[in-house]
């Protein structure tokens, strides 16, 4: 263990240039591994616990790198979040009550070319931030909209309203 620690410095803080270099290339390798566990969803289109995961997996290697947490404790605490948000992941195909607790359902703000204010209001969901997710469906106007949701991710999904219809 003296040759590891000769390697990547001590975890005070004090590690060399170099040894930082070290402990760089093997969390990039490890933040690889973590993200083939966790699956690509995990930094994709995030839940809320996707997103707290993230946040705490890269403080942990960004400790990790600097020195300022031990180095082996910080990976195994990294590796072991990563394993249970697996895990959750995985429970939540199983049982619907923790999925909609973990993932949040969807909410409907507009149905069939009217807004739903109060859903609005209660998700922070401001008249700018609807018509922005209209425009990503090149939608102008909330009256083309035959469906739009606030999906679990934070994203507003658009259905248009049908031709003719």
């Amino acid at each position: 263990m003296d040759w590891f620690e000769a390697l990547i410095g001590p975890d005070n803080g004090e590690a060399s240039p170099l040894q930082l270099c070290v402990r760089a290339v093997i969390i990039l390798v490890f933040g690889i591994a973590c993200i083939r566990i966790a699956g690509r969803r995990t930094f994709s289109q995030a839940s809320p616990l996707d997103i707290i995961v993230a946040i705490i997996v890269g403080s942990n290697l960004s400790r990790a790198m600097t020195g300022k947490a031990p180095f082996i404790a910080g990976l195994a605490a990294t590796l072991l979040l990563v394993v249970l948000h697996r895990l959750l992941a995985w429970a939540t195909l199983r049982w619907g009550l923790l999925s909609r607790w973990i993932k949040c359902d969807p909410v409907v703000l507009v149905r069939d070319g009217v807004r739903d204010e109060r859903a609005m209001r209660v998700h922070g969901i401001s008249e700018a931030d609807l018509l922005e997710g209209l425009r990503m469906e090149q939608m102008e106007r909330v009256e083309q909209a035959h469906l739009a949701m606030l999906e679990g991710g934070g994203k507003i999904s658009v259905v248009p309203m049908k031709e003719g219809a």
